[in-house]
C-alpha cells in the first residue's frame, strides 16, 4: 500500500482569536463612558429611519431580527428623539347626539382644549343647578308666576260661580262624583232644599209621591245643564292649559337669559363649528328639560338612581394636556380592548344591560393617534380578532369603536359612535419567520408595512465596534451599579462575542446575552471579594452559564463512558467511523460523536439510507445521501454498471436525524466497507459533501470538536485522536481552552480537508490516489481498492443476471 503523506495540524493560532487587552483603549470601564447609540445595525437604522421620515399612508414600519439584537431599545430611542420635535395631536371628546342619542358625536380639539372644554361644560350644570333653583325662589319669578295663577284660579271661579248660581235657580246642584280612582262634576236635582238623586225621583214617581211632568222637565233641565257643563270644563281645560303654557312660557322667559348668557361664555372661548352646533343643541335641550332643575314633587315616585344631567356630561377620550410633541405609545398586551377600546355597560335594577356615550373608551390605538404605535408582531396575531381590524384601521385610517363581542358575535349595545380618523405610524417588531409568512399569505400586509428593517446578529469586528462594546458593558454597570471589567475581562467578553458570532471576523450583536455575562461576571467577582470584574471572572461566568443546563451533555457523555453508547477513540475498523452530531437544546448547544456504518454488497439498490427507511431521517439528510450516491457513480461508474447495494446507520440513533453534515462520513465509511481498509476511530470527522467531492462548510463547529474531546479525555488522551474539518470552517473556531492546551501538549489534533481524498488518506494513512489518463488509479492507492470492488461486484451482478443463469432457475422453479 502507498502511505499518505502525514497530515498538517492546525496551528494554535487558528484554533481562537485572542484579543490583545493592549488594543483595547481603556484600562478599565471606569475610564469610558456609557453607551447611548445602538451598536452595529447601521443598516437596520437607515431603514427605521425612511420609515419615520415617510408621512405618506402605508410606510408602517416591520422590525426584523433575532431577541437581544436591540430592536425594542433602538425604536424607543428613535421615538424619544422624534416625539420631542412634533407637535401634541388633538384632543378627542364624544358628546351626546341630541338627534340620535345611538350615535355619539366626535369632537376634535386642540391639545389641552378637551379638558378645558369639559371642565367648562361641568362648570355649566354646577351654575345652572346653583342658579335656576335660587330664580324659582326669587320674588321676581314666584309673584309673576303666581299672579298667572291666580289670574286663571280667579276666572275659573267666577266661571264656576255664574255656573252654579245658573244650576242653583233651575234646581239643581253641583257635586263630585267618585268613580273609581278617578272624580267628576255632576249635577244632581234640589226637591225641598234637598239633593234628590234621579233613581230616587223616579221611584217616588212610581209610587205618585212626585208628579212625572216635573220628573220629565228636570230631566230635561239636566241635560241642558250638563251639555253646559261639559262646554264649562272644557273652557276650563282650556284655560289650565293656557295657563300651563303661560307658566312654561315664564319659565323660558326667566331661565332662558340664564342659560344663554352660560353657554354664549363657552361660544366665546370655543369658536370651532361642531361646538358651536353642540352648544346650540344643548340650549335648545335644557330649555325644554327647565323641570330637571326643580326639586321633585312630594307626591312623585323616586326615579332609578342616576345621572339626569348625562346627556350634558363631554367623554373626554383622548386627553394630551399633559402631552408634549407626538405620543408614543409601546402595548405590551395587545389584546382587543387594549388596542381599539371598548364600550363598557352596566347592568340595571331591571337586569337589563345599559351604556351610553360616557362608557366609550379608548385603546392604545387612539392613544397614539398622531404619534407612534409600537406592538409585539406575534402578541397582534395570536389576539382574537386584534390583526384584521388593526389591518383594516390602517388602510381607511379609520376607527371605529366597538367591542369585540359586537364584532364577532351577539352584543346587547346599541352605540355606533362616529368613526374616528387615525394618523399612526405603528411599528411591529418580530422576527423574519413571521414577516416572510405574512408577506406572502396576506395581501395587505405588504400594502400597509412597506418599510423593513432587518436587524443583524453579528457585525465586523473593528477597533470602533471594541470601543463601543466597553461603552456598553459600561451602561449595564451603571444601571445595574456592577463591578467595572479591567482590559483582560473585556477582552474574554469580547472572545465570547466572537464565539456567539460563529466567526472570528465578527461580534454578535444579542447583546442580551453580552449584558447578562456581564452581571454574572460581576457578581463572581464580588463573590470572590474583588472590587474589579478580570478575566478569570468572566470566564467562570461563561462556564456557569453552560453548567446551568448541561444535565442532557451529561447523560449522553456518562452513557458513553459507560460504554452503552457505543463509541471508540482507539484503534482501527473497516466500514466504521466517528460522526460528529450537534444537539440544541434551548439557549444551549453541543456536540457528540456518533458511530456511522456501512455495508456493502453485490445488488442494485445503490446507497440505502436505514435512516430514512425507518422513518427517522430529515429531508437534508436524505439528499446528503443522494448527493453522496452521485458522488461515488460519477468517481467510479464511467466505465461499468454501478451494482452496488450500500447501507449506511446511524448505531443507536433512535430519534430523528437531519442535516448534510454526515454526508462525507458515509462515503468515507462506504469507501472503507469497498476498499477493506481500516478507518481509524482515533479521529472523528465531520463536513458536507457535493457531487464533486468537495467538502463544505458546516455548523456547529466548535461544539462538534469540544464534544469528541470531551470523550477521547474520558477514555484518555493518546495523543493521536483528533477532528476532521472542512477548510472553510477554520475561521469559525473559538475553542475552549482546554481544547487548546490538549492541542498545544500535542495530545489532540485539528486537520482541515478540502476533498473526499484529503480526509480518506488522513482516516486511512493510505494514498487516496488520482485517476490516469487511461481512467484507472495508481495501485495500492485507496482509490484503485474501490474501484476493483466495484468491478468485481460489477462482473458478479453481470454472472448472476445473465440469461443462461435466468433459465436455469426458471425452469428448475417449473420442476
Amino acid at each position: 500500500m502507498k502511505k499518505a503523506t502525514p497530515p498538517k495540524e492546525l496551528p494554535i493560532e487558528k484554533l481562537y482569536k485572542r484579543i490583545d487587552p493592549k488594543t483595547i483603549p481603556f484600562l478599565s470601564t471606569d475610564k469610558c463612558k456609557a453607551c447611548k447609540g445602538i451598536i452595529g445595525q447601521e443598516r437596520a437604522l437607515r431603514s427605521i429611519q425612511t420609515g419615520l421620515d415617510i408621512k405618506s399612508r402605508g410606510y408602517n414600519i416591520y422590525i426584523a431580527g433575532m431577541v437581544g439584537t436591540g430592536r425594542t431599545t433602538t425604536i424607543k430611542k428613535f421615538l424619544e428623539k422624534i416625539e420631542k420635535t412634533r407637535e401634541a395631536p388633538d384632543d378627542m371628546l364624544y358628546v351626546n347626539n341630541f338627534k340620535s342619542a345611538d350615535e355619539p358625536t366626535l369632537i376634535n380639539l386642540s391639545a389641552g382644549k378637551g379638558k378645558l372644554f369639559q371642565e367648562k361644560m361641568i362648570q355649566l350644570i354646577e351654575e345652572l343647578k346653583n342658579n335656576i333653583p335660587q330664580l324659582f325662589k326669587s320674588k321676581y319669578y314666584t309673584e309673576k308666576r303666581n299672579s298667572i295663577i291666580e289670574n286663571q284660579q280667579k276666572k275659573q271661579k267666577e266661571t264656576l260661580k255664574n255656573f252654579e248660581a245658573d244650576v242653583a235657580k233651575k234646581g239643581f246642584s253641583l257635586i263630585q262624583v267618585q268613580i273609581g280612582t278617578f272624580i267628576r262634576p255632576d249635577l244632581i236635582p234640589i226637591i225641598e232644599r234637598k239633593p234628590a238623586p234621579f233613581d230616587k225621583l223616579e221611584a217616588l214617581t212610581r209610587e205618585n209621591k212626585f208628579p212625572r211632568k216635573s220628573l220629565v222637565q228636570l230631566k230635561k233641565k239636566y241635560e241642558e245643564l250638563s251639555d253646559k257643563l261639559e262646554e264649562i270644563f272644557k273652557h276650563l281645560k282650556e284655560s289650565e292649559e293656557k295657563t300651563r303654557q303661560q307658566l312654561k312660557n315664564w319659565d323660558k322667559k326667566s331661565i332662558n337669559p340664564i342659560i344663554s348668557d352660560l353657554i354664549t361664555k363657552i361660544r366665546k372661548k370655543f369658536p370651532q363649528p361642531k361646538i358651536k352646533e353642540y352648544l346650540d343643541e344643548t340650549e335648545e335641550n335644557l330649555n325644554k328639560n327647565i323641570n330637571l332643575f326643580k326639586p321633585p314633587k312630594p307626591e312623585q315616585k323616586p326615579k332609578e338612581t342616576g345621572d339626569p344631567f348625562l346627556a350634558y356630561r363631554v367623554n373626554l377620550l383622548i386627553n394630551n394636556s399633559s402631552l408634549k410633541g407626538a405620543p408614543v405609545t409601546i402595548e405590551m398586551n395587545p389584546n382587543y380592548i387594549n388596542l381599539f377600546g371598548s364600550i363598557e355597560s352596566t347592568i340595571n335594577r331591571m337586569g337589563l344591560m345599559q351604556t351610553d356615550f360616557t362608557k366609550i373608551k379608548a385603546g392604545s390605538l387612539l392613544k397614539a393617534n398622531g404619534g407612534y404605535l409600537v406592538l409585539n408582531a406575534l402578541d397582534a396575531l395570536v389576539e382574537p380578532g386584534v390583526w384584521p381590524i388593526l389591518k383594516r384601521a390602517l388602510r381607511n385610517q379609520t376607527l371605529e369603536i366597538q367591542n369585540f363581542s359586537s364584532v364577532y358575535f351577539f352584543s346587547p349595545s346599541r352605540l355606533k359612535p362616529q368613526p374616528i380618523k387615525i394618523d399612526v405610524k405603528v411599528i411591529l417588531i418580530g422576527d423574519a419567520y413571521i414577516y416572510n409568512l405574512l408577506y406572502y399569505k396576506d395581501d395587505d400586509f405588504k400594502k400597509i408595512f412597506k418599510i423593513k428593517a432587518e436587524f443583524d446578529s453579528e457585525t465586523r469586528i473593528n477597533k470602533k465596534i471594541i470601543i463601543e462594546y466597553m461603552t456598553f458593558a459600561k451602561k449595564i454597570i451603571e444601571e445595574d451599579t456592577l463591578n467595572s471589567i479591567d482590559r483582560e475581562g473585556m477582552a474574554a467578553l469580547i472572545e465570547y462575542s466572537i464565539r456567539l458570532a460563529g466567526r472570528q471576523t465578527k461580534l454578535s450583536t444579542r447583546f442580551h446575552n453580552i449584558a447578562d455575562v456581564v452581571r454574572e461576571a460581576s457578581y463572581w467577582a464580588k463573590k470572590n471579594k474583588k472590587n474589579t470584574t478580570s478575566r478569570k471572572h468572566v470566564e467562570k461566568a461563561i462556564h456557569e452559564r453552560f453548567e446551568r443546563v448541561s444535565l442532557v451533555e451529561d447523560k449522553i457523555q456518562e452513557m458513553i463512558e459507560e460504554g452503552t453508547i457505543l463509541i471508540d477513540t482507539k484503534g482501527s475498523v473497516v466500514g466504521q467511523v466517528n460522526g460528529l452530531a450537534v444537539y440544541q437544546m434551548g439557549q444551549f448547544a453541543f456536540g457528540k460523536p456518533s458511530r456511522i456504518t456501512a455495508a456493502t454488497s453485490v445488488g442494485k439498490a445503490g446507497v440505502i439510507n436505514i435512516e430514512r427507511e425507518s422513518d427517522l431521517s430529515g429531508r437534508t439528510h436524505n439528499k446528503g445521501v443522494l448527493i453522496l450516491g452521485g458522488y461515488l457513480r460519477g468517481k467510479y461508474a464511467q466505465n461499468k454498471p454501478f451494482s452496488l447495494s450500500a447501507s449506511i446507520a446511524f448505531e443507536q440513533a433512535y430519534s430523528g436525524i437531519d442535516g448534510d453534515s454526515a454526508s462525507s462520513t458515509e462515503v468515507y465509511a462506504i469507501l472503507s466497507s469497498l476498499s477493506k481498509l481500516p478507518l481509524r476511530q482515533d479521529i472523528a470527522v465531520t463536513g458536507s459533501l457535493n457531487q464533486k467531492g468537495e467538502i463544505q462548510p458546516i455548523g456547529g463547529v466548535n461544539e462538534k470538536i469540544e464534544g469528541f474531546f470531551e470523550v477521547c479525555k474520558a477514555k484518555r488522551l493518546t495523543g493521536t485522536q483528533g477532528v476532521m474539518i472542512p477548510h472553510q470552517n477554520v475561521k469559525n473556531l473559538m475553542l475552549r481552552h482546554d481544547v487548546i492546551a490538549a492541542v498545544e501538549k500535542g495530545k489532540f489534533s485539528i486537520y482541515s480537508i478540502k476533498t473526499i481524498d484529503d480526509g480518506i488518506e488522513i482516516l486511512t494513512g493510505v494514498k487516496a490516489g488520482r485517476r490516469k489518463k487511461d481512467g484507472t488509479f495508481p495501485e495500492g492507492t485507496v482509490n484503485f481498492l474501490v474501484d476493483q470492488e466495484l468491478n468485481r461486484l460489477a462482473k458478479s451482478w453481470k454472472t448472476f443476471s445473465a440469461p443462461g443463469k435466468n433459465n436455469k432457475k426458471k425452469s428448475h422453479s417449473n420442476l
